[in-house]
């Protein structure tokens, strides 16, 4: 709710100092540019309703209002003049370039003038608001609510030396003990419970940042606790040792923090996430659009083939664990599953001649563009799975779990280079290829899988 309150107002703020300078700015080039008297035409009100909402779009791609409550003075700045020179360059050549002007000149003093403006009044305004953001923040009560894992001398020392530093931004929730043994926080702060109720602790506390009190060198125990709580949402911080030092991993974002990594599960920026998104409703709605026919011809096949339903629906488990129903066209004859989930088999004799054809194309896919639409799933990511599946694979590989820390994909890495899988151990398989897209996911990746799913389709060399 905090971080929500600092949101709305930051927006608030932008969209009237957006109003303000695009006043100033046209009085200022029609009296001081063009030489004529200010008056209030159709041209002003139109910008005054809509470049406000222009600037409040390209702030949202930028992520201004995402983790409000985490900006910083220098960050704020560099956003501010970078959006502010994109944004003025971007307004310059859609509005003003096609104006009668008297020369270069005026369009260099009106660029000019515009970016001057805004960048003035957008800093201004907004750094007064995250300095007033940063000192509330630093107050133990409205600093981020923090949980540490550990209670042996390495967790108290963290302890003790965070909240003694003279710009402490963490509100300590308490801890949780790993050993059953170590208890040197339980002076300080409480102990809530074992690490294996973490995820539990985590939503019942609202803990925002989780600090892991164990050496980075514990692969095995740090890699069981990141499984549990690497959720996207919450900050994690470990422990770095002399090897991540020198090789250069540990990130300071400012001189009063404690020697700590904070590990990143996402490493897709949020602008590239924001702009993933519109390209996922863009070219959803596009694709449900022109493939109408290609929908009704399907359809009809589908019906002919054999008997039963054109589409078939299916319960699947997406982002966070949240279940939906996946919509494909049916490739296989109906009551197939009489005997429970089951995989597919190269040579399956449940799939219908059309549905063969359909799954080599991957053409059975094509309705869950309205998947997309519906915020269940993205145009890229990893192949969502049935949850009795899931179930088999976390025995194995407790790993898989962070693929659902993003939403299911239509196509993916995994289903690119190795297609279907026809049993638990190929699902294993096709995994590592799906965290690897994890760890690396971008746009120029999604629009190089787009590529080889095209190619994949046009050769029908599906598996």
């Amino acid at each position: 709710m905090r971080g929500r309150f600092w949101a709305v107002l930051f927006l608030i703020a932008d969209w009237f100092t957006a109003i303000f300078s695009w006043s100033l700015f046209f009085y200022l080039r029609k009296s001081l540019i063009e030489k004529q008297d200010f008056h209030f035409d159709l041209n002003f009100l139109l910008g005054v309703i809509f470049i406000p909402i222009a600037w409040l779009f390209f702030y949202t791609l930028q992520g201004t209002y995402y983790e409000t409550r985490r900006m910083f003075r220098l960050k704020i700045l560099n956003m501010t003049f970078l959006s502010s020179l994109a944004g003025s360059i971007l307004i310059f050549f859609t509005l003003l370039l096609d104006d009668d002007v008297r020369g270069y000149k005026d369009y260099y003093e009106s660029f000019l003038l515009l970016f001057g403006i805004h960048f003035s009044a957008a800093v201004t305004v907004r750094l007064l608001l995250t300095t007033i953001l940063v000192s509330s923040v630093q107050k133990s009560s409205q600093g981020f609510k923090t949980l540490i894992v550990g209670g042996n001398e390495k967790a108290l020392e963290i302890y003790q030396e965070l909240i003694n530093l003279p710009k402490n931004i963490n509100q300590f929730v308490g801890y949780v003990n790993i050993n059953g043994i170590d208890h040197l926080l339980k002076d300080s702060i409480p102990n809530l419970g074992k690490v294996t109720q973490l995820e539990e602790l985590i939503a019942k506390h609202a803990i925002e940042e989780v600090i892991i009190a164990i050496e980075s060198s514990d692969h095995n125990r740090l890699k069981d606790i990141l499984v549990r709580i690497g959720d996207g949402k919450t900050k994690i911080k470990v422990l770095p040792d002399m090897y991540v030092i020198l090789a250069g991993s540990v990130k300071m974002t400012n001189i009063y923090g404690a020697l700590l990594i904070e590990i990143s599960t996402d490493p897709m920026p949020y602008w590239q996430r924001a702009i993933k998104r519109v390209i996922d409703i863009v070219l959803s709605f596009t694709a449900v659009i022109l493939l109408i026919p290609f929908y009704i011809f399907s359809a009809i096949a589908v019906k002919f083939s054999s008997p039963g339903s054109i589409l078939f629906l299916q319960e699947r488990v997406g982002i966070n664990g949240r279940h939906f129903k996946i919509i494909k066209f049916r490739t296989m004859y109906i009551n197939s599953e009489a005997a429970g989930p089951q995989l597919s088999s190269t040579n399956d004799p449940r799939i219908t001649k059309i549905g063969r054809f359909m799954r080599k194309t991957r053409l059975d896919e094509f309705p869950q563009f309205i998947n997309v639409l519906l915020g269940d799933m993205s145009l890229v990511g990893p192949r969502p799975e049935r949850q009795f599946y899931i179930d088999q694979i976390v025995k194995i590989e407790p790993q898989y779990l962070h693929l659902n820390r993003v939403r299911p994909g239509i196509t993916s890495w995994g289903q690119v280079k190795y297609g279907y899988a026809e049993n638990v151990e190929q699902m294993l398989q096709r995994m590592k290829f799906d965290l690897i897209y994890l760890k690396n996911r971008s746009l120029t990746l999604d629009i190089k899988i787009m590529l080889y799913t095209i190619i994949i389709v046009l050769k029908a060399k599906g598996k």
